[in-house]
This record gives structure tokens, C-alpha cells and sequence, in this order.
């Protein structure tokens, strides 16, 4: 499969305050949607959890996802990235929900941390990508 990648048009949407719809597979096939905070690196899309989660489990299980972004500033342009997610890792997850909690709040520091709390990123590759606006 050739590489897919977010046209240059779109790629602000990851530097503004765009929440995307997360969509993941349950078990018996469901789609369940979550909102998530998100960023890119390396053309991939990132986005950060809680180990456990039922985003979490259900990543593990079937890594493939689709999410959406809507530009907070034109709710007619959005971008759709449905890919697989293809690392899924410990190592800097509390450094990136800090750095997502200044974008999305303002905050140095993500203040929803729970006690015992694990946090995980998860890279996806995108595999297509549509975009409108």
C-alpha cells in the first residue's frame, strides 16, 4: 500500500484546538466514538489514553481507527483519518498529555490525572484520508 498522507491544507487542524472523534471496534463489532485530544508527528496521527480504557482495550484487540477532526474555526472543514494504530507505548505519555493539556486548556499540566493512572499514546498510520473545506 502506497503511503498515505494529510494533505498540507490540513495539517493546521493539529496545531489548533480541534477535538477529533475517535472511533474504535468493540468485540461484537460496534462502533464505539470517544473525544480526544490529538497531534501529529512523522505524518502519523497521535493520540493519548488511560491503559484500561475501553478505547484502550479495544486498540489493543483491533488496532484499526478512524478519527475526525473539525476545525473549531469552520465547522464545515474537517479532516477524516482512518488508519491502524501501529505503536502503542508508555514511554513519553506523560510528557505528551502535558503538552496536549497546554494546548487544549492553557494549563503546564494535565490536572485530570487519577490515582495509579497509566498513560499510553498510540500512533496511527493513515491508511485514507478524506478531507472537505
Amino acid at each position: 500500500m502506497a503511503d498515505v498522507t494529510i494533505p498540507e491544507k490540513y495539517r493546521d487542524l493539529f496545531n489548533k484546538r480541534a477535538f477529533a472523534s475517535l472511533a474504535t471496534l468493540m468485540p461484537n463489532g460496534d462502533v464505539q466514538v470517544t473525544p480526544v485530544w490529538v497531534d501529529a508527528d512523522n505524518g502519523n496521527v497521535i493520540f493519548n489514553s488511560a491503559r484500561g480504557r475501553l478505547k484502550d482495550k479495544n486498540v489493543r484487540r483491533d488496532p484499526r481507527v478512524t478519527l475526525t477532526l473539525i476545525d473549531p474555526d469552520n465547522p464545515y472543514r474537517y479532516l477524516e483519518v482512518r488508519g491502524r494504530v501501529v505503536d502503542i507505548t508508555e514511554k513519553g505519555a506523560d510528557q505528551h498529555i502535558d503538552k496536549l493539556a497546554k494546548k487544549y486548556l492553557g494549563v503546564d499540566e494535565y490536572p485530570y490525572r487519577q490515582p495509579g493512572e497509566v498513560r499510553v499514546l498510540y500512533r496511527v498510520k493513515p491508511e485514507h484520508v478524506h478531507a472537505y473545506g
